[in-house]
């Protein structure tokens, strides 16, 4: 019930919720999970995947993708077993840092970098140096992360955004990722201003 009524509330009081086009720059309202699930239903329900992923379709090399996930870990296996030594080789979880990759076209790279910067960092020079402060608090420091960031979104909302404060100009509010060529098309032969022809 809470899911909905925040969903409805939201939806009813944030104008131009979900469109890009008529929001300003650096709105949080840009929905990209769900521009995600919508071409995810249009790629698989309506196109097929045989018009996608198979010999009709642009992109069937993904396929060597699911080789890839299937032999990712076999080098990992090889090089524990052949240095022994390396306590750090069998922390490395390929599936887990495969399937990362599957939440990236709705997070930024930015996010990405700052996961990766704070992940080594505690997990590699604080778990070495300060293992008993690693051991009793990493978990509480990861909990504590996770909420600082709802209950500053929440903070960030009710005192700027709600009442239309804007924050500063800068390059992080872009919704594009800085890549102009991001909406060109990759079909072949087609052509749009200001997009290379492939």
């Amino acid at each position: 019930m809470v899911c909905f009524g925040t969903a409805w509330w939201l939806l009813t009081t944030v104008e131009n919720i979900c469109d890009p086009t008529l929001l300003p720059d650096g709105s949080p309202w840009t929905c990209p999970w769900d521009t995600i699930f919508y071409n995810a239903s249009i790629i698989w329900g309506v196109v097929g995947p045989l018009r996608v992923f198979g010999i009709y379709g642009l992109y069937p090399s993904l396929n060597y993708f699911f080789l890839f996930g299937l032999l990712a870990p076999i080098p990992v296996w090889y090089l524990s077993k052949k240095f022994p030594n390396q306590k750090w080789i069998p922390l490395v979880n390929m599936p887990v840092l495969i399937s990362a990759a599957a939440t990236l076209p709705g997070a930024k790279p930015v996010n990405y970098n700052c996961w990766f910067a704070l992940g080594l960092f505690f997990n590699f020079y604080v778990y070495r140096r300060y293992k008993g402060w690693w051991a009793r608090r990493n978990y509480i420091l990861s909990a504590g992360l996770d909420a600082g960031v709802a209950f500053l979104a929440t903070v960030c909302y009710f005192t700027l955004q709600n009442p239309g404060i804007s924050g500063p100009e800068w390059w992080g509010l872009s919704a594009d990722d800085h890549c102009p060529l991001a909406h060109c098309p990759t079909v072949p032969g087609v052509q749009i201003e200001g997009c290379p022809v492939f």
